[in-house]
């Protein structure tokens, strides 16, 4: 059995010594370990031995198996590094070559303007605060001054999700309530609230069922009609440009006391008339007012000491303001062909 064991280990490493590839090893596998191989061909004579013959040569044909089986995996592991080791050297990448360029989109208008009136409100100290679109009608109303069968519900048409609790806010003023009852020290606040609203409204150029809004509300002590005023003047120079004069116009909120419209002078016409501004000569683009003191009390913050501002603006209004879009519905086709008059869009 010895004689034999060497033989096949010879005539194996022989055989192993032109296999190149994986076909020619699995052709030597067979060769020696297949169903007619040298090695299978020893199991044979096993029939004809005594139990303690059996005994001995089984174990030296076993070890002769693994003493195969390891040499013809050593050659598999061979080829395979071999074959990887060309692969590598033929598809090694040049690091040092330029990257691809890859052909980026543009953000929406409206995503655009977002953005840069985050930029302008961060500078001045505001946090961008959101919250849920699917609110609760005591954040959404009750918590403003608006109870339930008060007329100016009438006026925020809403979509109610569940009975008259459960809505699609109207306004983004509901983040500006939590953003209150949240503050539990009831110190100073300074935030922004941009997000989509939802009012039950027919589309058409000017109308749209779900539109962006950005609210924003400031509460401290001394806090006055002028500080409005001055933040309305920063806001209107950086949309419309440096020489755009801004008003107020006497107006109702529930949730402010009192309460403004806010205009500024025709960037189309320099304040003579025209139709842009209805020949009046301003435009308004938001509304605004000091915080009515039941918002503050209904928050937890005491109206003897404390007082705010808050305004709010529809950005697709002011988008189609500033870059001259004519319908509402332009800003949700996705095409990027846009009935502009404007050449700063």
């Amino acid at each position: 059995m010895k004689e034999k064991k060497d033989k096949i280990i010879r005539d194996l490493e022989d055989a192993l010594s032109s296999v190149s590839n994986a076909v020619e090893l699995y052709e030597v596998k067979a060769e020696f370990l297949g169903k007619k191989g040298c090695v299978t061909e020893l199991s044979a004579s096993l029939k004809t031995m005594s139990p303690e013959e059996k005994k001995n040569f089984g174990k030296k044909l076993n070890e002769l198996k693994t003493a195969v089986e390891e040499k013809l995996t050593i050659k598999g592991k061979e080829i395979e590094n071999r074959i990887l080791n060309e692969k590598l050297e033929k598809e090694k990448i040049d690091v040092t070559l330029p990257g691809m360029q890859i052909k980026c989109g543009s953000p929406n208008i409206l995503e655009g303007l977002i953005e840069s009136l985050e930029e302008l409100f961060m500078t001045m100290g505001y946090d961008v605060v959101e919250g849920p679109e699917v609110e609760k009608d005591l954040y959404n109303f009750e918590l403003l001054n608006l109870p339930k069968g008060h007329p100016a519900r009438d006026a925020q048409d809403t979509f109610y999700v569940k009975d008259d609790e459960l809505l699609l806010r109207s306004q983004t003023s509901p983040v500006q309530v939590r953003t209150m009852l949240a503050n539990e020290e009831k110190g100073p606040i300074r935030v922004i609230c941009p997000g989509k609203t939802y009012r039950r409204d027919d589309d058409d150029a000017t109308h749209s069922h779900q539109f962006t809004q950005m609210e924003g509300l400031l509460i401290d002590k001394g806090v006055s009609l002028a500080d409005l005023k001055g933040t309305f003047d920063i806001i209107a120079k950086f949309l419309f440009g440096e020489n755009v004069d801004t008003r107020f116009r006497s107006s109702f909120y529930p949730f402010t006391e009192p309460s403004v419209e806010l205009d500024v002078s025709c960037f189309n016409c320099g304040g003579e008339g025209c139709p842009i501004c209805k020949s009046t000569g301003w435009i308004t683009v938001g509304g605004a007012g000091m915080v009515h003191p039941k918002v503050l009390s209904n928050c937890g913050y005491d109206p003897d000491t404390m007082s705010g501002f808050a305004f709010g603006f529809g950005i697709e209004r002011l988008a189609m303001l500033k870059y001259g879009v004519t319908d509402v519905r332009m800003f949700y086709t996705n095409d990027l062909r846009t009935n502009c008059d404007r050449k700063d869009v």
